[in-house]
């Protein structure tokens, strides 16, 4: 049996988002769709039975009889840079317990791969030099990463071994945990571990990184094929294109006993990556195409078409209050449609003040100063109030209890709206079953979303439609104004060179 400290610290980090929106230290403490900041043994309990890594990390470590000593686990949901002192105060506190502690036999480090801070352009990387100063060469250091997380060397040095999610939707969390802590058990047994990486030289954007869809899922599947054997571990990650650091695009590395069949693996696996560049490439459409789309279903579809509102997807650090696709469906006179989520704790506040049944003027969202946006202004009638707190039972967010606080559902029209106090991005129907509304039964849903909603949305969709309004997540990659990414790459698939 072996001591093993178990702590991380979650961020995505969108730099493009505006600098309204940071991560700072009460976003990280007060959590929402995610438990709140824990520390110290009650952390095993806070995030018990939930799809998180840190949960599967810790049932595997437990049943192969390991002594697990908690540190501190945060999530703050995607957004502009954490801030110095949030990062700071954090990592602060997590090195402080494992220096209290004392002497361990491993370290598992939870971590995203994509946090940006003020002061640190690889924030990840950071943590993972912090940890391997505090126990030293010869202990292991293992993380268990998102699939969007951007490597580096920082933290390919640093760690022992990193494991990132296969799924994109990410249902895979916890059992990406567990692979993370089934490395270590094995580290634990002796051998010298090699490792290789190879960086893709193209920006892939986040819609066309869906591994439910061609080429990511074949890629997937190559990958397992390659792994095993003297192949102990193999990943690779498409990376968040929202993230303007120097180190930006997808990358492919392993791990395994043997340096020539890991560095082989790795090799053959970015081949298939880059032999297939021209497949993720994407043509997108308005919020106006989407909706006239949208009420053009045929009459009997079995289900509700799917807009999802892209580039204001809070998972991806946008604002979550953008109001472009909502317009679009009052003007064009959509009927049986319902918005998810809209951010913005005034309207909330405003609505459970007037009480359910009250008809109130608003101003709703567009205030975070997002080009071609600006706030919607109605009168509506609000159909249901929530308090924000109910389990999830999608694929992605199963044994989660969301803590939003006040919830509005508002009417216009023929549109309907989830109003949030909280930002947190609708993947899950929960949201609407919370506020009374049968997601089966509308015909359309918009979600400000990507692809995560399609873990429990899709079962129930007639059809699913990506559809551009502004917002910061920019899902057309050779839009972004980039300032930081090494020479030479693509901004796209077959795309513009970066500093051509």
């Amino acid at each position: 049996m072996a001591r093993i400290a178990v702590g991380g610290i979650h961020h995505e980090t969108n730099t493009f988002s505006p600098a309204s929106h940071k991560a700072d230290l009460d976003d990280y403490l007060k959590g929402g769709a995610y438990p709140a900041l824990c520390r110290g043994p009650n952390m095993f309990d806070a995030v018990a039975g939930m799809n998180l890594s840190v949960s599967g990390f810790i049932d595997e470590a437990r049943t192969r009889g390991h002594e697990l000593v908690p540190l501190l686990w945060c999530h703050a949901t995607p957004s502009a840079h954490t801030t110095e002192r949030a990062f700071e105060t954090i990592a602060g506190w997590l090195l402080d317990d494992l220096a209290a502690a004392g002497p361990v036999d491993a370290l598992y480090l939870d971590l995203h791969g994509a946090m940006v801070t003020e002061h640190l352009e690889d924030g990840d990387g950071e943590m993972l030099r912090r940890g391997r100063a505090a126990v030293g060469d010869k202990v292991p250091v293992v993380s268990a990463l998102d699939f969007h997380a951007i490597i580096t060397p920082a933290m390919m040095e640093n760690a022992t071994a990193l494991h990132a999610m296969r799924t994109y939707p990410h249902v895979d969390r916890a059992e990406t945990g567990r692979r993370a802590a089934r490395h270590i058990h094995g580290l634990l047994q002796g051998g010298v571990p090699f490792k290789a990486w190879r960086k893709i030289p193209f920006l892939i954007s986040a819609p066309c990184q869906c591994t439910l869809a061609e080429p990511t899922r074949s890629i997937m599947a190559i990958l397992e094929d390659l792994e095993g054997g003297d192949v102990e571990a193999l990943n690779f990650t498409p990376g968040f294109p929202s993230a303007d650091v120097y180190h930006l695009g997808p990358t492919v590395f392993g791990y395994g006993r043997n340096r020539a069949a890991v560095e082989a693996a790795v090799a053959a696996l970015a081949e298939e990556v880059e032999g297939r560049e021209a497949e993720f490439a994407d043509a997108w459409i308005s919020a106006e195409e989407g909706v006239r789309h949208a009420m053009r279903a045929k009459a009997g579809a079995i289900g509700p078409v799917i807009l999802a509102d892209t580039q204001d997807n809070p998972g991806g650090g946008g604002t979550s209050d953008t109001t472009g696709l909502l317009k679009t469906l009052v003007e064009q006179g959509a009927r049986d449609a319902v918005l998810a989520m809209m951010y913005d704790d005034n309207a909330a506040r405003h609505a459970h003040e007037a009480g359910e049944g009250a008809e109130i003027e608003l101003a709703l969202g567009g205030r975070s100063g997002i080009p071609g946006d600006a706030p919607f202004r109605a009168r509506f009638t609000v159909d249901r109030l929530g308090d924000g707190t109910f389990e999830a039972h999608g694929a992605m967010m199963a044994g989660i209890t969301y803590r939003l606080g006040p919830m509005a559902l508002l009417r216009t029209g023929g549109v309907r709206v989830v109003v949030s106090g909280t930002k947190a991005q609708a993947l899950d129907q929960g949201i609407l079953r919370h506020l009374g509304v049968d997601p089966s039964a509308q015909k359309i849903i918009a979600l400000k979303s990507s692809v995560h909603f399609r873990a429990d949305f899709a079962e129930i969709a007639s059809d699913i439609v990506v559809v551009l309004a502004p917002g910061s997540v920019i899902a057309d990659t050779r839009l972004k104004d980039y300032r930081k990414l090494r020479p030479g790459v693509r901004l796209s698939p077959l795309g513009p060179v970066f500093g051509a």
